[in-house]
């Protein structure tokens, strides 16, 4: 009886099979927002954009709604620095 269990566990290990293949990885087409080769993240969520607005919004609308809102980060950062301060504040806008 002991014999038949050692036969089976060896005919079980033998006859694992090989890890499956990956799959290629698709190819994906490149986002718009782009400058000097560089990818640049956008800040505002476009979806969360487009729920806040009760008409259509542009393609181009988020790239300029994200660069006024940097430019707002921006001066907020010169504020808070000429104040000796290191955090933002609601104020500095």
């Amino acid at each position: 009886m002991a014999k038949k269990k050692a036969k089976r566990a060896t005919k079980k290990a033998a006859a694992k099979k090989a890890p499956a293949k990956k799959a290629p990885a698709r190819k994906t087409k490149k986002k718009a927002g782009k400058k000097a080769g560089k990818k640049v993240d956008m800040i505002i969520s476009k979806s969360r954009t487009k729920a806040c607005a009760s008409i259509n919004v542009s393609g181009d609308f988020y790239s300029a709604l994200d660069e006024k809102v940097r430019e707002m980060i921006a001066g907020a950062e010169a504020r808070a620095d000429a104040n000796n301060r290191r955090t933002l504040r609601p104020q500095d806008l």
